[in-house]
């Protein structure tokens, strides 16, 4: 008797952790956004199971705080879903120097917006971590949430090589960051390497591990000031991080002082299936031993009916079949919950979806 009710308590605890998982959403600030326009998505997202919001304002102190406001409202989480090191019109000497010895303002990598930051230029680091600061002061902020904290991806994942008419089958100059005169002679003066006479820079490992230091003493800095504030910060991330993170962009997350992390686990990226989600979700797991949370980030098809005549990988994704398979996979893995890009992309179907299979 006794043995049979430890089954039934059992099986009631996993329904219940099974059917309160936490899901999460990716979504922005766009020209119709207003308090009216943004409470009644979040009213609607509250209703589909949605825990929170994961908003992107940019830096934008008002529009964070009217949206902040609507999702309190609404009753869900909201996390302020800010691009950290991709910025414009900053002070030249803030941009990083690829292999090639051009910053990033002057000729991006792959798309017009990789204008991306030093993040060992102290004037840089300074200006950041204000920013996310004055952020996490907002009335309604729950959590600070890092994006593009990470170098330019040296190597992109293998879906998007044809995009981008490439073959990564090393590290491309173009995007291989940063060989100012700062970040070289700071490496000199800590492993006695000059970088710039090494003949190829990528084979060596100190010059690697060094960036992956600056990016994990960056996000530090602003964790602890976002935490003095008295708010979370979370990150969102490159899978693994050893099988691609840490290698593809220099992040070495699991070494983070976050409160939450999603890593985009977004499989038709790298020409995986869906099952591939629940297998890296498992390293993601293993590799931050409980120290925070993992939400698996996942990447839905809008047009999932036609997605194999679709050419752009950033049009493929999840359909609603697999959406639950990326789930199930997710959770059993021993995430926290699961994290949707985006609510755009979201069909009925995949709403259909989604509430069965976190009500299994």
């Amino acid at each position: 008797m006794k043995r049979i009710l430890i089954i039934v308590a059992l099986l009631i605890v996993g329904t219940v952790s099974w059917a309160n998982v936490p899901v999460y959403v990716w979504m922005g600030w766009n020209d119709e956004s207003n308090a009216q326009t943004l409470q009644s998505e979040f009213v609607a997202l509250k209703s589909h199971g949605i825990t929170g919001v994961c908003f992107n304002a940019g830096f934008d102190r008002e529009r964070i705080a009217v949206a902040a406001a609507a999702a309190k409202r609404a009753g869900l989480e909201y996390h302020a879903w800010i691009p950290c090191m991709l910025q414009s019109g900053k002070p030249t000497e803030w941009y990083a120097v690829n292999r090639l010895g051009v910053r990033a303002c002057y000729a991006p990598a792959y798309v017009d917006y990789y204008t991306c930051l030093d993040p060992h230029n102290p004037e840089v680091r300074e200006w950041l971590t204000e920013q996310y600061a004055a952020v996490a002061d907002i009335d309604g902020v729950d959590f600070v949430q890092l994006d593009y904290i990470r170098y330019v991806d040296v190597i992109l994942a293998r879906g998007l090589w044809d995009k981008y008419g490439l073959v990564m089958n090393e590290e491309y100059p173009p995007a291989d960051y940063c060989y100012c005169d700062e970040c070289t002679s700071d490496f000199k003066a800590q492993t006695g390497i000059d970088i710039r006479r090494i003949g190829d820079p990528t084979k060596v490992k100190a010059w690697a591990e060094f960036r992956q230091n600056v990016i994990t003493s960056l996000v530090n800095k602003i964790a602890a000031a976002v935490h003095a504030h008295g708010k979370k910060i979370s990150a969102d991330v490159f899978p693994g991080p050893r099988s691609h993170a840490e290698w593809m962009v220099r992040q070495r997350w699991d070494k983070w002082e976050l409160d939450a992390v999603f890593p985009m686990n977004y499989n038709d990226f790298y020409l995986k299936p869906a099952s591939w989600v629940g297998k890296v979700t498992s390293e993601e797991v293993r590799s931050v031993k409980g120290n925070f949370p993992v939400y698996s980030g996942l990447f839905i098809c809008r047009d999932w009916r036609t997605k194999a005549s679709i050419t752009d990988p950033e049009g493929w994704g999840l359909n609603p079949q697999e959406l639950q398979d990326a789930v199930r996979r997710s959770l059993k893995a021993g995430a926290h919950g699961v994290c949707l890009f985006s609510t755009t992309s979201m069909t009925d179907e995949h709403w259909q979806a989604l509430r069965e299979v976190i009500q299994e």
